[in-house]
């Protein structure tokens, strides 16, 4: 769902200086199931956390610093997070109710918020 909400994503993704040609090329490589893995226990932490996301603040921000550097734009969260929505109705069908929506909506941008924090922090020595 990724790339077909943004294709200009794909590029993002590359893994010893290999560009995928396609989305499904990228989709298929062991590389981007590990990277899907680390986000899914990034969002596994928050969940876990949910009563004290504060504590997870420092490892979001530096998170959102690694992203920054290698070129991803804080925009592009908000289609990981629509991709992310759309999972999760798609595997929860109609249990997937709009509460729960509304409850997956503020902690994947409570997530977001705290990573983008990663983005207005200057690096150490500046």
């Amino acid at each position: 769902r990724l790339f077909d909400l943004d294709p200009d994503l794909l590029p993002l993704f590359q893994y010893n200086c290999k560009q995928f040609a396609s989305p499904q090329e990228c989709l298929s490589a062991p590389e981007f199931l590990d990277h899907i893995r680390k986000v899914m226990l990034v969002i596994d932490a928050a969940v876990s956390h949910l009563e004290n996301l504060s504590c997870l603040e420092e490892y979001l921000c530096n998170l959102g610093k690694k992203h920054q550097a290698v070129g991803v734009k804080v925009e592009s969260f908000s289609t990981v997070g629509e991709s992310l929505l759309y999972m999760l109705e798609k595997c929860l069908g109609t249990a997937f109710s709009p509460d729960m929506q509304e409850a997956w909506s503020k902690l994947y941008s409570a997530v977001v918020k705290a990573m983008q924090r990663g983005w207005e922090t200057l690096p150490e020595g500046d």
